[in-house]
């Protein structure tokens, strides 16, 4: 059994899904933008729940959450299965271990690219995805035990804070990980796709490394999602891909809730120089 899996890591609405369109891009060698509709064939969720139900024999119950926490260990097992190298696996969830079961193992992992994004910022997109208030979005990202229900097609996905999800996916862990910071990939994306690129042993290309960032700019899947929709966007989701801006909350988040996220994140947001 190969430890094969680069988990592709992030809290929600953190810059995920735009680095896993640059990567397909980029491995592709694509001579024209792949549609964000074939993005999904590049990596999987790790939290599909046609994967449970194929590991389990039958259509299991979603809804029985430590029923697909049994089941996490023989879901990975699948996906290294296929004897590849490398198998980019997207994940949402804290490197934690629920009911004592490792969602994030040892065992399986070859290294993971972790993306981090200002608090502030992400608490905004965070809303707007789960079409929530700000309010409710920052009570949400600010409470240890926060977690995605089960809906039809994903199983339960075990978040905890902000920063708490930061911790556990910065503190050791015995393979190789980069952590990235979004707003450094916003303003330097040739040098930070760049270090994604050598954590999975891909030589870097200028050309191809320019043409892939072009290809994946929030422009070209904003006008993308417009005009053949996005598959992975939320049913209560008015646009997936938003202005990818960094600093929106200085206009658009109340300033008792930014206070609030400070409060709680205080340490964490300085460690990684979110706080002014």
């Amino acid at each position: 059994m190969k430890k094969s899996i680069i988990w592709l890591a992030s809290y929600p609405k953190s810059g995920n899904t735009w680095t896993r369109v640059f990567l397909a891009n980029y491995l592709m060698n694509a001579k024209e933008p792949l549609s964000i509709n074939q993005v999904h064939n590049f990596g999987m969720g790790d939290s599909m729940a046609r994967t449970y139900d194929m590991v389990a024999g039958r259509k299991i119950d979603i809804n029985d959450v430590s029923l697909t926490i049994s089941l996490r260990d023989k879901v990975l097992g699948a996906i290294v299965a296929n004897n590849a190298d490398v198998n980019f696996v997207i994940t949402h969830n804290a490197k934690v271990s629920p009911e004592r079961v490792a969602l994030i193992p040892d065992k399986y992992t070859r290294s993971a690219v972790y993306i981090m994004r200002n608090p502030l910022d992400m608490v905004l997109s965070y809303a707007r995805h789960y079409a929530i208030s700000n309010a409710d979005a920052v009570e949400r990202i600010t409470h240890p035990d926060n977690a995605n229900a089960p809906v039809p097609g994903t199983v339960a996905q075990f978040l905890g804070s902000w920063a708490n999800h930061v911790k556990s996916w910065t503190s050791y862990a015995p393979w190789p990980r980069l952590v990235l910071r979004y707003e450094d990939l916003l303003s330097d994306p040739h040098t930070h796709f760049s270090k994604v690129l050598d954590l999975i042993g891909v030589p870097v290309d200028p050309e191809r490394l320019d043409r892939a960032i072009r290809f994946s700019s929030f422009d070209e899947l904003s006008k993308q999602e417009d005009t053949q929709g996005f598959i992975e966007k939320p049913k209560e989701s008015a646009k997936f891909f938003g202005k990818g801006q960094k600093d929106q909350w200085k206009t658009d988040l109340e300033p008792e809730l930014a206070d609030t996220i400070r409060a709680a994140f205080g340490d964490t947001m300085k460690r990684y120089g979110y706080l002014e």
